[in-house]
């Protein structure tokens, strides 16, 4: 498994599956044409980039380039990385017909293909790493298999100015991309002191 430095943005989540198995690293997704909309998600990969890296891993076709094209004006070019897969005519094996251009997608791409790609990208290495916010974590604060863990998240994602709408594991990924550990819990702990529970809602609370 390669274990690299920068975070990778693929399209769609089973782009992002295809990869999980090979890297060691967050995986964000664009939702398509969806990251186009979502400015709060454009928010957080700009962060993301600016603190670790990011590497842009699109299809080849042309809905590809566009959201590649969308990354590449959003983000500060020093902070982007760009991976590119080959055209290999074919269908991945879930979809009844090939795209329109007729070729395989990230999802259907051979797996050393894929690590081929991110190494000619210029994927840093990473050496040993700070021990990351875990599962064990957000369960501890209340963030996860609570009954009022989706609204905890939110609340927090809303204070620390991260998307609302994200799931434990994506929070998990976002936070190890922007924080270390002790900075994470330090800075819900901070939360806790003024509001309360984790956090508490209050009126004017902002990133």
């Amino acid at each position: 498994m390669l274990e690299i430095r920068e975070a990778i943005v693929v399209e769609g989540r089973y782009d992002k599956i295809a990869l999980e198995p090979l890297v060691d690293a967050p995986i964000f997704t664009t939702e398509g044409f969806g990251i186009f909309r979502d400015r709060d998600k454009m928010e957080l990969l700009r962060r993301v980039a600016e603190r670790r890296g990011l590497i842009v891993l699109t299809d080849s076709d042309g809905a590809g380039l566009v959201i590649r094209n969308r990354l590449r004006g959003c983000i500060p070019a020093e902070h982007l990385k760009h991976a590119y897969i080959p055209d290999v005519p074919g269908k991945e094996r879930r979809k009844k017909t090939p795209s329109r251009a007729g070729t395989l997608g990230v999802e259907g791409m051979d797996p050393e293909v894929l690590r081929a790609a991110l190494r000619r990208a210029g994927a840093t290495e990473r050496g040993e790493a700070a021990p990351p916010v875990t599962k064990g974590d957000l369960f501890a604060l209340g963030l996860s298999g609570g009954a009022d863990s989706a609204g905890r998240r939110r609340r927090l994602q809303k204070a620390l100015g991260l998307p609302e709408r994200l799931s434990a594991n994506a929070l998990l990924d976002a936070v190890n991309c922007l924080y270390a550990r002790e900075e994470f819990l330090s800075a819900v702990k901070s939360l806790q002191e003024q509001g309360g529970e984790v956090p508490a809602e209050q009126e004017g609370a902002g990133g």
